[in-house]
């Protein structure tokens, strides 16, 4: 199983977006699972998810002793599955402080069901607190999404402070798998300018795939759909099947 933990600690930049449309195209050729580690959870109702009291979320997996496998729930109808998170996890970071093996706790739990998936994608909060360096630990790579815009590489060398912090400490075959950039905006110099300039930054890192601002992609988790069920034909859902068929050619080299 391929672990990616989609990071960057600004917000709004297209993680949950990213980790919901690439999941559902990963999906169509490969066993494809969800966590959502993010308080927000909004990978989890931007999926059309309703968890009951009775299903185990990534809090319980992390907390509560409850198992990965236990706490799984499959899509309706897209072939993918997922450990949802819920508001809890806004307490975590603090719960987690003396918790024995802190650091370690979300790979432990994916491990145990590593033989079931091909691919887990990790939707990460908006912080490099432990929720986030448990998924890194977790994880094979990283994927960055970077939004087109000003200051898009704000914040992107402490983001790749912390990937080599955990590499050094905690998991030694941590990569950089590659970076999305979201939001383009073809009608100006900007987007094209910080393409160009996160290219020069992480040369060979960025993914030819670009995302483009897209009301449909904005509007899809409001419906609790992907972007291939709510608007398969647009220019938003073209960039995710592309990325999906750049993610899984690249991992077979």
């Amino acid at each position: 199983m391929k672990v990616y933990a989609m990071v960057n600690q600004k917000g709004g930049v297209g993680k949950t977006t990213s980790v919901i449309n690439l999941a559902s195209y990963l999906a169509e050729k490969k066993r494809v699972l969800i966590i959502d580690i993010d308080p927000q959870a909004n990978a989890t109702s931007g999926l059309g998810f309703d968890i009951d009291e009775e299903t185990p979320t990534i809090y319980d997996v992390l907390l509560q002793d409850a198992t990965a496998a236990e706490s799984i729930t499959p899509h309706s109808h897209l072939a993918i599955e997922v450990i949802a998170g819920d508001n809890n996890l806004a307490g975590a970071e603090i719960e987690l402080v003396n918790a024995i093996g802190r650091e370690h706790r979300l790979k432990e739990a994916l491990d145990s069901v590593a033989e079931h998936f091909d691919y887990a994608l990790i939707d990460c909060p908006p912080s490099l607190g432990l929720l986030t360096v448990n998924a890194l630990t977790a994880a094979d790579s990283v994927i960055i999404p970077v939004q087109c815009e000003y200051l898009a590489l704000e914040g992107l060398s402490q983001l790749n402070d912390t990937v080599q912090m955990v590499r050094k400490y905690l998991n030694p075959t941590l990569e950089i798998r590659g970076l999305i950039m979201t939001m383009y905006d073809s009608r100006t110099n900007l987007s094209r300018q910080v393409v160009e300039e996160v290219r020069n930054y992480f040369p060979g890192k960025v993914f030819r795939s670009i995302i483009p601002r897209n009301i449909r992609l904005s509007e899809a988790p409001s419906h609790g759909e992907a972007i291939k069920e709510y608007a398969p034909t647009s220019s938003g859902a073209v960039a995710y099947k592309y990325l999906a068929a750049e993610i899984i050619k690249g991992d077979k080299r």
